[in-house]
């Protein structure tokens, strides 16, 4: 096989779609979690242990805490997280962390260029796209561009959720038997997915909207 790939992984429901759908196609081998001070970091880097394990791929962490002290927005902030916008110019305002898809993607290619990976898979997708404009085809595209300049293995950025919503990513899950109950969506600290905030409110959507029970109540026991 020629592809070599490492992915961007945060250990929630897109990430995981992503892994276990083209974990094969792309030979992926290496997945980066980061954390940059937000809320979720610890539970978001033991949700994505656990799937680079399932799939049994390396797992890294890197530490990005630069990002933390330029960040105003409620990810890392102390600022409460948006309960009641979803994905609205507020909303993503809210939770905008500057350049973080931007600086993943470099420091991955980074990676690329010293271990001769070919491919960068990232979670960004249709839904998402509407209102983060670095989580579009045109952002990928545009960057795996610059990445024949500033690298020598020129590595693709590959997002295979491009054109899906959460309901498209969610029934895929399903389909495949993918193990959401491994993931982490949320973004606040709680023990479970606080069911509240934006990404989860998203997540518990989809499913519903696909005939799920078994994972909302798994991924929202606790919730009321």
């Amino acid at each position: 096989m020629n592809n070599k790939s490492i992915i961007l992984l945060s250990g929630g429901l897109d990430s995981l779609v992503c892994l276990g759908a083209v974990k094969d196609e792309y030979n992926i081998e290496l997945a980066l979690t980061f954390d940059y001070g937000q809320k979720s970091a610890k539970q978001e880097i033991e949700a994505s242990k656990k799937l680079a394990s399932y799939y049994k791929i390396e797992h890294q962490v890197i530490e990005l805490p630069f990002l933390k002290k330029i960040t105003k927005t409620a990810l890392v902030d102390d600022k409460d997280i948006p309960e009641n916008e979803l994905y609205t110019e507020y909303s993503a305002k809210a939770v905008w962390v500057p350049n973080r898809n931007g600086l993943f993607l470099n420091i991955a290619a980074a990676y690329a260029d010293t271990y001769n990976f070919t491919h960068i898979i990232f979670g960004a997708n249709k839904e998402e796209g509407v209102t983060f404009p670095d989580n579009t085809k045109k952002f990928a595209d545009l960057i795996t561009s610059c990445f024949k300049f500033s690298t020598l293995c020129n590595p693709q950025v590959v997002a295979p959720l491009i054109s899906m919503d959460k309901n498209d990513i969610v029934k895929l899950a399903l389909e495949k038997n993918m193990p959401l109950e491994l993931t982490r969506s949320c973004y606040n600290k709680s023990k479970t997915n606080c069911g509240k905030c934006e990404s989860c409110k998203h997540l518990k959507e989809a499913l519903i909207n696909n005939g799920d029970t078994k994972y909302i109540r798994v991924l929202f026991e606790d919730v009321n």
